[in-house]
């Protein structure tokens, strides 16, 4: 797609849009739960993309799954990681903690670049490195008393794979091997549905569940998947990384007014801590580029 910046700028927020839907929507799930949400979830987005990558990327997208070698592959597993972690953390803990705890990925990236091929961090990089960690350890201190310490833990692996997953694309690049993120994501979904589906046994969603996570599969990661790729082909990082903390804002709201589940006073002054180091991080960061 050839997009102006405005476009570009609109779809990577009805993207963001798109991804805070998952809170709500399992909120509402009547059987279904851990693993076969996962499942299912996993199996619709691998369905949708099948028809969806074809006809945006062209059938060669399938080509690139074959010869994209290890960092593909590993790049795929990454995927599969976040999405089966993301999924798993909202049965466990509350929607706002999750999305909060997501939100350090950015953080995360720039730790684990410096550790495994040497990005060098800059000082006001680190400082919203501790900010944000503060507000994380904050959060996770009245986690250990509610009893919701898990749920956050498996909601930072999220970030976590996410970080690896970047950071491997990066050292790819450098050495000439440039790793396509589509099918990529596609691998992931498939990898998720494949090693999710003997946990998930013996299903017990309803119908209504099924239908509710066919369209998490399709509206929720399918095609924001789709959408953000395009939008990076116009968008400078900064931007989409400060555009994507709509989906913390808009997946809080959604699930305290779709579902009646308010976040704590802990998350929100946690979540302020990270949310606002990393705003301020990337306006500096996108200042001094310009």
């Amino acid at each position: 797609m050839n997009l102006s910046h405005s476009r570009a700028v609109f779809l990577m927020v009805a993207a963001t849009l798109m991804w805070s839907i998952a809170g709500v929507v399992t909120r509402h799930l009547e059987h279904a739960r851990s693993f076969e949400i996962t499942f299912w979830r996993s199996f619709f987005t691998a369905l949708s993309l099948l028809v969806i990558l074809p006809v945006v990327h062209g059938r060669g997208v399938f080509a690139k799954i074959r010869a994209g070698g290890p960092p593909l592959w590993l790049s795929g597993l990454c995927w599969s990681v976040m999405f089966t972690a993301f999924m798993v953390a909202l049965t466990l803990t509350s929607v706002a903690n999750v999305l909060v705890t997501m939100s350090v990925g950015p953080f995360l990236t720039a730790l684990v670049a410096r550790a495994l091929i040497g990005h060098r961090i800059p000082g006001r990089t680190w400082l919203a490195i501790a900010v944000a960690g503060a507000g994380i350890a904050w959060m996770y201190g009245a986690q250990i008393s509610n009893g919701h310490l898990a749920g956050t833990l498996v909601a930072l692996c999220v970030p976590v794979a996410a970080a690896v997953n970047w950071t491997l694309n990066q050292r790819s690049h450098s050495q000439g091997h440039e790793v396509d993120m589509v099918p990529a994501v596609l691998v992931g979904a498939v990898l998720s549905t494949i090693y999710t589906l003997p946990l998930a046994l013996p299903f017990e969603a309803s119908r209504l569940d099924i239908g509710w996570l066919a369209l998490l599969g399709l509206v929720q990661l399918a095609i924001p998947c789709a959408l953000v790729v395009a939008c990076a082909r116009v968008l400078k990082a900064p931007e989409i990384s400060l555009l994507a903390l709509l989906e913390v804002i808009f997946g809080i709201l959604l699930a305290w007014v779709g579902a009646g589940e308010a976040p704590t006073g802990t998350v929100l002054a946690g979540g302020a801590l990270v949310i606002g180091a990393l705003v301020m991080n990337e306006l500096m960061g996108w200042k001094q580029v310009a």
